[in-house]
């Protein structure tokens, strides 16, 4: 009797998972998949324009655009850790997942978001410290400084995301493999076991605050203070760069955690919240942040729009020669 209840861990596990995709929308499977590839080749396109564009121009290797190469590398990660596997469950490819695969899919997913959140604080940090405190701004935000907030960024991710993998290898799935997703999430997953998944629940709710919620409370805090010291400015043109970069930067923050919030919030307590929604959402994150960041950035910072501009003359004249 006691070895029933505590069946072997390794037969607990399915080998693999079946991604059914969008439950309620496979005739629009065609319309949804050119949608979401061409939102994927863009968000490619444009995060590998402007890290080629960064990394080339050495008056941007300012703090400011070194996070802002941090913040594409998180969009490219985080789009290619789901769009291909979306895709393939799509396109009927291949709509099995491995269960270490799927694991490994979701711990990247989380990993790269909570990476991405902390990239959004330095950011705003970073604004704060060059409209607040302009004198001391290369004083304080060093290339040291820089590289300790990414490894700070890094460390804290890992430590965050790291147990959810064995929260999710402790349950029982009782042949459970049939997942209504397009790629694996840590609720999606715990929904599977047939057993308590209240300590996930819980788990995915203190490491969204830890993470995600704590940086907006932090970006908040540093954005009052950016205001109440441009309230202070002689003039309200004193600093209309500085302001320029604060809207690319609040419009950015606005598009990547409201999504991410309502999805998070909408899989744990939203049980009304129809399947094809949830789902929708889920895949509308990982890909229209990543599209539209370097949209904003390009077409709001005079800096990058301008070098961008050199770089396809400079390829067109290339092309023409050839």
């Amino acid at each position: 009797h006691q070895a029933m209840l505590t069946p072997n861990l390794s037969s607990s596990h399915p080998a693999f998972f079946i991604l059914v995709g969008i439950p309620g929308m496979e005739k629009s499977y065609t319309w949804i998949s050119i949608a979401v590839c061409t939102m994927y080749s863009a968000a490619l396109l444009g995060n590998m324009v402007l890290l080629v564009t960064i990394v080339k121009e050495r008056s941007l290797h300012e703090p400011m655009y070194i996070f802002l190469c941090m913040l594409a590398v998180c969009d490219l990660l985080l789009s290619t850790a789901t769009v291909p596997k979306t895709l393939s469950v799509l396109w009927s490819l291949s709509t099995q997942i491995s269960f270490s695969g799927c694991l490994a899919q979701m711990f990247s997913i989380y990993f790269i978001f909570v990476a991405e959140s902390a990239v959004l604080l330095a950011m705003a940090f970073d604004r704060y410290v060059a409209i607040c405190d302009p004198l001391r701004y290369t004083a304080i935000l060093t290339h040291s400084v820089v590289g300790k907030v990414v490894v700070a960024a890094l460390i804290r991710s890992f430590c965050i995301m790291f147990p959810a993998i064995f929260l999710l290898k402790r349950l029982p799935y009782c042949g459970h493999n049939v997942m209504p997703h397009t790629y694996c999430e840590h609720i999606g997953v715990a929904r599977l076991a047939c057993a308590d998944i209240s300590v996930n629940i819980w788990y995915g709710v203190a490491a969204a605050f830890l993470s995600a919620g704590l940086d907006v409370i932090s970006i908040a805090i540093s954005y009052v203070l950016i205001f109440r010291c441009l309230w202070g400015l002689p003039s309200p043109c004193a600093s209309p760069k500085a302001l320029n970069t604060c809207v690319s930067h609040l419009c950015v923050i606005t598009m990547f955690y409201t999504p991410a919030f309502f999805s998070f919030l909408a899989h744990r307590f939203g049980q009304h919240i129809p399947w094809h929604v949830l789902i929708s959402l889920a895949n509308l994150y990982v890909v229209v942040p990543p599209m539209l960041n370097p949209i904003i950035y390009g077409v709001r910072t005079r800096q990058i729009r301008e070098h961008v501009g050199h770089m396809l003359l400079r390829l067109g004249g290339l092309g023409s020669r050839a």
